[in-house]
């Protein structure tokens, strides 16, 4: 803990000082109205609680009002294309995530956007690893034994998802490529109709976001086998990771962070990256964020989190691809 405040305090040093070299007369204006905050799912949803927490914080940190506006819809796709579309000058930011900047950028022939080209990322908040559930009557215990039984039985264990390209779909598909399974997938309208399909029995498993399905875990109407991260959640400190149990690599870790429209300036971006990280690290966001499931990150540059979804483009398009996930 003191190693990783003191990596902050030089960081916050460092940022600041670029800031203000680079800036000039806009870094000590900036800013001079009250700033929008473009969410791109539904109110109440683990994006829209990060974003109002972020918002409320730094608010105070700029000395003006961040406005949420919550804009759902195509898988995140409608708030995202306008975000892109916006002025860039540092009036108005949005919440992004891997489903938004990676996996909707396979899925959509026509998402209204470039990841790499339209948009100038500032800065990541954290990740969401997914948890691999079953219902408590499955006499599987990890999983290497859904492994046996896929072998022995191909195509006849299935696994649930809130919709083709959401992390719970991918999941399963990276699951059984990884493993030389065939897993079928069976998905559903919504995460909560798709968790309840394990619950009921109807399918034989989930890969699912960890806040989504904890409250099920703990009150034992789920069974969590492995979890997708390359380390433990410390929301289920006693459920290994996959990789673990030996699928070596294995990692399925959702992230969600804060971008800008390209060409805002960089000593904005700069300026919001230093107030945001200092955020991040705050015991505040840690009894706030963590709850939801986000596992905190360490200070990224904006360089560096461009670079985290360009190479996550890499990695994921393909696996999308291959997997017949369509937008409906």
């Amino acid at each position: 803990m003191r190693l990783l405040s003191t990596r902050l305090r030089c960081w916050c040093t460092g940022i600041a000082v670029a800031s203000v070299a680079s800036g000039g007369a806009l870094a000590q204006t900036y800013p001079a109205k009250p700033i929008r905050l473009i969410v791109p799912f539904s109110p109440g949803s683990t994006a829209d609680i990060a974003s109002r927490f972020t918002a409320q914080e730094l608010a105070k940190a700029l000395g003006q009002p961040v406005v949420v506006e919550d804009k759902a819809g195509a898988g995140g796709t409608i708030g995202t294309r306008e975000l892109a579309r916006a002025a860039p000058d540092g009036y108005t930011i949005g919440f992004a995530s891997q489903g938004t900047l990676v996996f909707d950028q396979a899925i959509y022939a026509k998402p209204g956007y470039n990841s790499l080209k339209d948009f100038a990322p500032i800065a990541l908040l954290g990740r969401a690893p997914n948890v691999m559930v079953v219902h408590p009557s499955n006499t599987a215990s990890t999983a290497a034994d859904i492994i046996a039984v896929a072998k022995s039985k191909p195509g006849a264990l299935t696994f649930s998802s809130g919709g083709s390209g959401t992390s719970h779909h991918l999941a399963g598909v990276l699951f059984g490529r990884a493993t030389g399974t065939n897993l079928v997938h069976v998905p559903y309208k919504s995460a909560p109709q798709a968790v309840l399909a394990v619950i009921s029995n109807e399918v034989t498993m989930g890969f699912f976001n960890i806040p989504l399905v904890i409250g099920q875990i703990r009150n034992g109407k789920l069974r969590a086998l492995g979890v997708t991260s390359l380390e433990r959640s410390s929301l289920l400190p006693t459920v290994p990771t996959l990789d673990e149990q030996g699928i070596k690599g294995y990692k399925v870790d959702a992230w969600g962070g804060f971008v800008a429209p390209a060409g805002t300036p960089p000593e904005i971006v700069g300026r919001l990256n230093y107030e945001l990280i200092k955020i991040f690290a705050s015991a505040e966001a840690k009894q706030k964020l963590e709850p939801q499931g986000f596992d905190l990150s360490p200070p990224l540059t904006p360089a560096a989190f461009t670079k985290l979804i360009a190479d996550d483009l890499t990695y994921w398009a393909p696996i999308v691809k291959g997997s017949s996930a369509k937008a409906y």
